[in-house]
């Protein structure tokens, strides 16, 4: 008969305690100005229309979200108060 290996569990912790503590101080990589968006927006889309949102996206190397900001930025300007 043999042996069953140990369970693992989902994540390991790093070796030394060192290494551990200094990854969870770490800061999440976000976009520098992520902050500024509060509001959420939903849109429906069908999922062919979702999928090729996001094999865009990765082509680009970009999370959809920040793709879609850029897009929404770029269709809709800031403007300067003239209503045309």
């Amino acid at each position: 008969m043999t042996a069953t290996p140990p369970k693992r569990g989902f994540a390991t912790r790093p070796g030394d305690a060192e290494t551990w503590i200094r990854a969870a101080n770490a800061p999440a990589p976000r976009a520098p100005d992520a902050a500024i968006y509060t509001a959420r927006l939903t849109i429906d889309v069908t999922p062919d229309q979702r999928a090729r949102i996001k094999i865009a996206a990765f082509q680009r190397g970009v999370t959809v979200a920040d793709m879609l900001r850029e897009l929404l930025a770029r269709e809709f300007p800031d403007s300067t108060g003239d209503a045309t």
